[in-house]
């Protein structure tokens, strides 16, 4: 993209950066695996989250690779917070370098590279990377999602992906739940679905299963960040599903909330069944 790159994203603007943004997701994906879990350094944020080198270095390239893709478009990370220029009112990019910290410094694969492209407040781009799953679920909304498969040294494996329905009467739910995170708020949600199924998952591919439809919904009835969120959100929709609030609302994004926090959300794979 040049200086005449409008402020404001569509459509036809996003497809046409999905693969450049895709690459870009790959290389951070790359620097973190790089990182040697058990001699890195691990530092605490003030709000007692973890944060490693692994982080600042994926952050560091999707930074610098934005500023030469699409410069005039602003870009909120997790690690620039200080940079935030809110409220974003046209197109934004909105990055958490490496979802799932806790994961990472566990030794566990289950952590990710988030990076949405947000426009009017509401995520119409979404990548969500699994690097040591050699996974990445992408998509825009309204023109369908797909699930990437990295295969060493070739092409992807690139495969359509929807979400499924809501299990018919009788049928046990599958929800995904965190492995690192739980609230009473959450647990009383799947108790209402008697039989219900949880599938531990950390990070965002909990996004990446719904999307694909391998799991039928994801309750966080906890706050969580924009950046935790915003890239799933869009994929989990352009792959015909629907992101709310205990209340069915639509959440919204960069509009200056306190600590860019998000109270609550249900990602349903079933559009009906959040009706």
């Amino acid at each position: 993209m040049n200086e005449a790159t409008p402020a404001i994203i569509d459509h036809v603007a996003a497809s046409a950066l999905i693969e450049p943004l895709t690459d870009l997701v790959i290389r951070a994906g790359a620097a973190i695996l790089a990182v040697n879990r058990a001699a890195m350094t691990v530092d605490g944020k003030t709000d007692g989250s973890p944060v490693t080198e692994a982080d600042l270095a994926a952050d560091r390239i999707i930074g610098e690779g934005l500023a030469r893709l699409a410069p005039n478009i602003p870009s909120l990370s997790e690690e620039r917070t200080h940079l935030a220029k809110l409220p974003y009112k046209d197109s934004f990019f909105l990055i958490d370098p490496l979802d799932g910290t806790k994961e990472f410094v566990a030794g566990r694969a289950e952590f990710t590279v988030n990076l949405a492209l947000v426009t009017g407040g509401v995520p119409l781009l979404g990548i969500v990377s699994a690097p040591a799953l050699g996974l990445i679920w992408r998509g825009i909304v309204g023109r369908g999602a797909e699930r990437l498969t990295l295969i060493d040294g070739g092409a992807p494996r690139i495969e359509p992906i929807r979400t499924r329905p809501c299990p018919i009467r009788g049928k046990a739910w599958t929800v995904a739940v965190s492995r690192s995170h739980g609230d009473d708020r959450t647990e009383a949600f799947i108790a209402a679905r008697p039989g219900a199924v949880r599938a531990e998952l950390g990070s965002a591919v909990k996004f990446g299963r719904v999307a694909e439809g391998a799991v039928d919904i994801y309750p966080r009835l906890s706050p969580t960040c924009e950046w935790d969120v915003a890239a799933g959100h869009a994929v989990v929709t352009a792959a015909g599903g629907k992101i709310t609030d205990s209340t069915g609302a639509a959440l919204h994004f960069g509009a200056g909330r306190e600590d860019f926090i998000v109270p609550e959300f249900i990602a349903w794979g079933d559009p009906e069944a959040s009706l």
